[in-house]
């Protein structure tokens, strides 16, 4: 077996927790990155679910995160730890990740994990004013749904990835804050 490349596109990119070889930028075409799958588990707890990322398919679109290579040694661990990490109605995907080459672009096969609308979290699209709310209450094991949100615009923000639905989000739950006080 050789290495395999894992794209993060959420929480992975700021908490990967786990060992690689390398990691770069990265977009998987086709897809979208959406505040619409809920966590129960993580940043929200059942009765009262937080809201984390998920890809959903959109034509025309790219999604951009990171690859993390991870060497043949470790991928059965590591895909162990994750499927565990990713248990609230993630299921893994692949997909051609691609890379830039200065003027061009380079691409592999990779794996990554997306929750689909049919699995018992999703909660699907919502006014952008809701899903900070939500975002702004929830609170689980992992911590509050607030510094996920917060953490990954920062993130994207930090590898030059430009995410209007992120940066909505946050700057909605920032007013929301701001008038909280």
């Amino acid at each position: 077996m050789e290495s395999v490349w894992l794209f993060g596109y959420g929480s992975l990119i700021w908490r990967p927790d786990f060992e690689f070889v390398s990691s770069k930028v990265a977009w998987v075409d086709g897809w979208t990155r959406r505040f619409w799958q809920g966590s129960h588990d993580h940043r929200g707890v059942p009765e009262a679910p937080g809201r984390v990322v998920t890809l959903v398919p959109a034509m025309d679109e790219r999604c951009g995160g990171i690859a993390f290579q991870i060497a043949a040694p470790d991928v059965a661990d590591i895909f162990n730890a994750l499927d565990y990490r990713e248990k609230n109605g993630y299921d893994r995907c692949e997909a051609p990740l691609y890379f830039a080459l200065d003027e061009s672009e380079s691409k592999v096969d990779g794996i990554f994990y997306i929750a689909n609308e049919n699995n018992f979290a999703f909660l699907g699209d919502a006014p952008i004013e809701q899903i900070a709310q939500q975002i702004g209450q929830s609170q689980g094991p992992s911590g509050s749904n607030s510094e996920y949100l917060y953490n990954l615009a920062q993130a994207l923000r930090d590898l030059d990835i430009d995410d209007e639905h992120v940066f909505e989000i946050e700057r909605e739950l920032k007013r929301l804050d701001q008038t909280a006080q």
